[in-house]
């Protein structure tokens, strides 16, 4: 039903990305959007291009981008956009970085696609037809017990003036898991969870466009995906819990366990 979309959002995010991957190692403009949150010009140059072709393509619809975009965000068919998601690392060589794709209609999320150049990688979705890795179909992981389970997660931005920074879940993971990772990308980490690579992952504060298209992944591969309190997920929430499923309820009672 909604492949043209699907189509259109791989070869845009192909297109770009590899452009951005060619054109990484030139000198990076880097700014400073908070103490450890940062933007470059490639940021907004892959939003430009991302951005100038969907309204070729779709001019009627709505856009919402993390560099400051918002356009009829009321529209009932809006694109979501995250156009360079871990630039800490990008910004430092570090080749763990991504761009990340949604179509949202009504509220719900039809396509998702998240591409990593650096690896050729690329992972998408469509609404009740399931998620893919290079076209190859992907599922989520088979680990039933926390205890064998690899586990990702990330850091808010304001990790310096919040208690509320994920440090404190971080340790109790270390100590109940087999090991927990900190790649740097949200839609990694999602897409990583959807395809096995991880079997649970969870993170708070973070913005629709790191989660949009990496959340309908995880669905369509099998995963559940909620918030700490095994609620229902949102993007425009304040948390997420992404796991193969058969450790949710393990990963839920330590998310809410006191200290």
């Amino acid at each position: 039903m909604y492949d043209e979309f699907l189509v259109f959002t791989q070869r845009l995010a192909q297109n770009v990305g590899d452009l951005l991957y060619r054109d990484c190692q030139n000198t990076k403009l880097i700014e400073h959007k908070g103490a450890v949150d940062l933007v470059t010009q490639f940021d907004r140059q892959s939003q430009d291009l991302i951005v100038k072709d969907i309204e070729q393509r779709y001019p009627d619809h709505g856009i919402l981008s993390e560099e400051d975009i918002m356009k009829d965000s009321a529209n009932p068919m809006k694109w979501i956009i995250d156009p360079l998601d871990g630039t800490t690392n990008f910004a430092h060589g570090l080749p763990i970085w991504s761009l990340s794709i949604a179509l949202e209609r009504e509220g719900d999320v039809i396509v998702g696609v998240v591409y990593d150049p650096t690896r050729q990688e690329l992972f998408s979705a469509q609404q009740g037809r399931g998620a893919w890795l290079n076209g190859v179909l992907i599922k989520i992981s088979t680990t039933a017990d926390l205890d064998k389970a690899l586990l990702v997660t990330g850091f808010p931005y304001d990790i310096r003036e919040s208690t509320m920074n994920n440090l404190d879940h971080f340790g109790k993971f270390a100590l109940c898991s087999q090991a927990v990772r900190r790649l740097g990308s949200a839609a990694l980490d999602l897409c990583y969870t959807a395809c096995g690579r991880f079997d649970g992952y969870w993170e708070r504060k973070l913005s629709p466009w790191d989660q949009a298209a990496g959340s309908l992944i995880v669905k369509e591969a099998g995963g559940m995906i909620t918030d700490f309190a095994g609620e229902p997920f949102s993007i425009y929430g304040d948390q997420v819990l992404a796991t193969n499923g058969m450790i949710h309820e393990q990963m839920i009672d330590i998310l809410n366990r006191r200290p």
